[in-house]
């Protein structure tokens, strides 16, 4: 193994540990370690094992959002509520929609935000 490859394994691995430590945020990261940007880049498109442990991390950064969010719901945060509701009850009925009445037609015209999935009468 040359010596090249063994430093840039020795960087790979600090990097994902400063990725795993600042939740994926590359800058950062690459700040800490002194590595730059487009060095990360490099790996991440040259390397598939680097870039699956990277994209494994950020699992990591997104559990960790969602343990938050949780622990807002919990504390009884309404705008927490909302938003889970608004993205994750869909089928139970929970999307924002904006309604329409023309008076000289006797119409209703619903406009549903989201991503067109209709409520499941079932759920």
């Amino acid at each position: 193994m040359s010596n090249k490859t063994t430093n840039s394994n020795i960087q790979k691995k600090r990097l994902l540990k400063a990725l795993e430590k600042n939740l994926g945020i590359v800058t950062k990261s690459c700040q800490e370690v002194d590595i730059a940007r487009s060095t990360y880049y490099e790996y991440y498109n040259t390397d598939e094992v680097f870039a699956k442990a990277v994209d494994e991390l950020q699992n990591v950064a997104l559990d960790f959002a969602e343990s938050a969010l949780h622990k807002q719901i919990k504390e009884g945060t309404p705008s927490s509520t909302m938003f889970y509701l608004k993205t994750k009850g869909k089928k139970r009925g929970y999307i924002e929609r904006t309604e329409s009445v023309n008076e000289n037609k006797n119409t209703t015209t619903i406009i549903e935000l989201g991503n067109g999935v209709k409520p499941d009468e079932n759920d």
